[in-house]
């Protein structure tokens, strides 16, 4: 008896091989790459194109990390440049940052799909987050993207048991989203406050932590969010002190650690989720 996420998994595989072809927005991250590889295998190299978002908002290794898993393939890749600054409704920081955002990357890769004769763009949002707030999701499909793993239902934990089955080499890769989720709602976001939070976050890394991220708030405060089985780092004195030297360096007046440990969307937890973002208007 197949499991329920095999099933789902036939069923994506049905539903992509009805496409004449595919665009894939690929991050880099679990979910992207599970549905490029399910539609590489489905498809083929000659009707699947890969599309990668490049600026300012996607840290450097995750870049790197995606370029060297696309030389172990033969899936055509092409990395398109977003100038993120020519819209002051992103730039402002709005609750609903991500709409602006997400809709200037569809009509980018719409314009791509138009060059290269392809009807259809997809993106990796999976079932759970529908459940979330995400407004980009909503300006995404007003785009006409299409979002597979929604119609098909396979949540976020379905996506890396699958991707592990399918033999996704990155299947348990930490989520990493775009660096301007990182600063306060109402800060702008600036070319330079990203390099400060990718430098910190890599300072970090480079200390062999993993699921974290470093939050920037008004008055140029670091709030610090690791996985609660990393706090115990914190408690060595010399640790704390390098990362805070360090991070001042960089250019944050205050550096605090988040004692709740890391959250997706922790910056969310001040601002009531409005309507737009709901699962039931998407």
């Amino acid at each position: 008896m197949p499991s329920i996420g095999n099933e789902k998994l036939e069923e994506l595989r049905r539903k992509i091989g009805e496409k004449e072809n595919l665009l894939v927005a690929f991050s880099g991250g679990v979910d992207s790459g599970f549905l490029l590889k399910v539609a590489h295998a489905v498809l083929g190299k000659e009707r699947v194109l890969a599309v990668t978002v490049d600026s300012d908002l996607f840290p450097r290794r995750e870049l790197a990390d995606l370029k060297e898993f696309l030389k172990q393939t033969d899936i055509t890749h092409k990395i398109v440049r977003f100038s993120w600054q020519r819209s002051d409704d992103f730039v402002r920081n709005p609750y609903n940052r991500c709409y602006y955002c997400k809709r200037a990357c569809a009509k980018l890769l719409k314009d791509i799909a138009a060059q290269d004769g392809i009807t259809t763009i997809a993106e990796g949002v999976t079932r759970s987050d529908t459940d979330e707030y995400r407004p980009g999701i909503v300006a995404s499909r007003e785009e006409g993207v299409w979002h597979p793993l929604v119609e098909v239902g396979i949540t976020k934990h379905e996506v890396r048991h699958l991707a592990k089955e399918i033999g996704l080499p990155f299947w348990a890769k930490p989520s990493s989203p775009c660096l301007a989720t990182r600063i306060e709602y109402g800060e702008r976001i600036t070319e330079e406050r990203l390099k400060m939070i990718e430098a910190a976050e890599d300072f970090l890394k480079d200390r062999g932590l993993k699921q974290l991220r470093v939050r920037l708030h008004r008055s140029g405060i670091a709030r610090i969010e690791v996985d609660k089985k990393e706090l115990d780092a914190f408690c060595e004195a010399t640790l704390l002190e390098h990362v805070c030297r360090k991070l001042k360096a960089l250019g944050f007046t205050y550096v605090t650690l988040d004692l709740e440990g890391y959250r997706s969307g922790s910056m969310d937890d001040a601002h009531p989720p409005v309507n737009l973002a709901r699962s039931d208007n998407l």
